[in-house]
């Protein structure tokens, strides 16, 4: 059965990491070149897109014993892999327009208002699992997948581990519309250091996962 919340934890931090240095580059006036943030986008908004639609619809982890997973990381990898998308495409045929814009965080925050509903829903959607994850201890690894395995004994650590890094994520994407009103200010920075923060967990995390998920397999074969 595929595990491949490793490719999507990879792609989900590798894409915080990049909207937070976007958004940086937008708000403090440095030099945009929108292809490249464009192709970044793309690449990691068509993983996102594809295994998230996947998971979400045929729930491929059921199998394995966690049914619950397919919805903690499909459904987030899906709504997160279609709006990587919709930045690349817009960028890619309207970036050079935002470039030249005369206030970009203006340009921004107008054509980004509508969807940081979206953004704002799926905030309150991470709380909620991170809530789901510290009441049923979810995400505790079996003892035969190596390190993580480690604490199966424990598996309040795990949770709590992972649990806070969707409060992080959800925490800044409750507050971007807030971001895009003002327009930068102390809100922004607080955006940045929670996704920032959960980005590279995300990324180490699922890096991490390429050894403790082949061990598993091999372990149970």
């Amino acid at each position: 059965m595929p595990t491949y919340n490793t490719i999507m934890s990879l792609a989900a931090g590798v894409g915080l990491l990049l909207v937070v240095a976007l958004g940086y580059q937008i708000l403090t006036g440095k030099s945009v070149v929108p292809d490249s943030w464009a192709l970044a986008f793309g690449v990691l908004g068509l993983i996102l897109f594809a295994t998230g639609l996947h998971m979400t619809l045929t729930w491929p982890l059921a199998g394995q014993g966690f049914p619950f997973d397919n919805v903690i990381f499909g459904e987030p990898s899906l709504a997160f892999g279609v709006l990587l998308l919709a930045a690349s495409l817009y960028l890619w045929k309207r970036g050079a327009a935002l470039e030249a814009s005369g206030d970009r965080p203006r340009t921004v925050a107008v054509l980004s208002g509508p969807v940081s509903l979206l953004v704002f829903g799926l905030g309150l959607a991470c709380l909620a699992i991170a809530a789901a994850g510290w009441k049923y201890t979810l995400f505790a690894a079996p003892p035969e997948e190596p390190i993580s395995g480690e604490f199966a004994d424990h598996p309040l650590l795990e949770a709590s581990f992972m649990s806070m890094l969707y409060v992080l994520v959800g925490v800044g994407a409750i507050l971007f519309p807030l971001v895009l009103r003002r327009r930068g200010g102390a809100v922004a920075w607080v955006v940045g250091v929670c996704w920032t923060l959960g980005g590279l967990a995300f990324l180490l995390f699922g890096a991490l996962n390429y050894f403790t998920h082949i061990g598993l397999i091999v372990n149970t074969m």
